[in-house]
């Protein structure tokens, strides 16, 4: 499916509308806060030994008998970390998910910027280290396509503290989840957010996810965890299960408007090239 021809073509699509309108890259500025040998002047440093000596500010040296050295910001590659969801309940929003992994990836390498792509389950796993260039796009589509859920539940905490321990360097980290976790949210993100990565939040969901369909005596079984409950669904019940998640939503909204992180939320009746039209259109994966 992600390597058929014609879904190729409509990556390479979705790559050009990512040239036209952002250069190319996903992040609108990739601008490090590292000082080095750069093009865009950022500070001064007093002349240390060892110091390029051709970044000495000469005129200041002539007016006031100091030796300074101009520093300029660094253009660095991003490394784009996509973190996939494999938990159960991601089993009927699959198809999109690894579509839109797809996507990004592919614009990532398309761009000369490293992927890296990981799996979240009980434990973070990687599915496609870290790559870079066009010549890995198989290698890409190949690993998000043999990728598959699991019959448990993702510890996204868990997965997130491993991330944070094992990546000192900053990056740009896209989380692909319906972001039911039984564990909450918000504390993974909080890891993810250390080393000033940049964090993004594609959270797609089923229609299914945000209805309450079921009537009378049911018995429900947890997909993630396997707990089962009997209940009787009244229409007041189906309205409290539909409040629920559009509370569980709005709390996740507000939580990534307040410290900055990136996030759009659509559901599986929406293709995976209108959600990269938007974000591309709307000036790419940031907050």
């Amino acid at each position: 499916m992600l390597t058929d021809p014609a879904f190729v073509r409509k990556l390479e699509s979705l790559y050009l509308l990512a040239r036209k309108v952002l250069g190319g890259t996903l992040q609108a500025d990739r601008r490090s806060t590292k000082k080095g040998a750069g093009i865009t002047f950022a500070d001064y440093a007093e002349y240390s030994f060892g110091d390029d000596f051709r970044s000495i500010d000469w005129r200041v040296y002539a007016r006031f008998g100091e030796l300074i050295v101009k520093l300029f910001e660094i253009e660095e590659d991003t490394t784009i970390h996509l973190m996939v969801d494999q938990s159960h309940s991601m089993k009927a929003k699959w198809t999109e998910i690894r579509e839109l992994a797809a996507a990004l990836g592919y614009i990532g390498l398309h761009g000369l910027d490293q992927v890296c792509v990981h799996g979240m389950t009980d434990r973070l796993q990687v599915v496609l280290p870290k790559s870079r260039g066009r010549g890995k796009t198989l290698a890409l589509l190949e690993s998000l396509e043999q990728l598959n859920t699991t019959s448990g539940a993702s510890d996204f905490t868990a997965s997130a503290r491993a991330f944070q321990a094992r990546h000192r360097r900053r990056g740009l980290v896209i989380v692909l989840s319906d972001f039911f976790f039984p564990g909450g949210f918000d504390e993974g993100l909080r890891y993810l957010s250390w080393h000033g990565n940049e964090v993004f939040c594609l959270q797609v969901q089923a229609l299914s996810d945000r209805q309450c369909t079921w009537k009378g005596d049911v018995e429900l079984e947890c997909i993630e965890t396997g707990r089962r409950q009997r209940v009787t669904v009244t229409p007041k019940e189906a309205r409290a299960y539909v409040d629920a998640v559009e509370a569980w939503n709005a709390s996740l909204e507000r939580y990534c408007a307040r410290h900055g992180i990136g996030l759009i939320s659509t559901t599986t009746a929406i293709s995976f090239e209108e959600v990269m039209q938007t974000i591309l259109r709307r000036g790419g994966l940031v907050a």
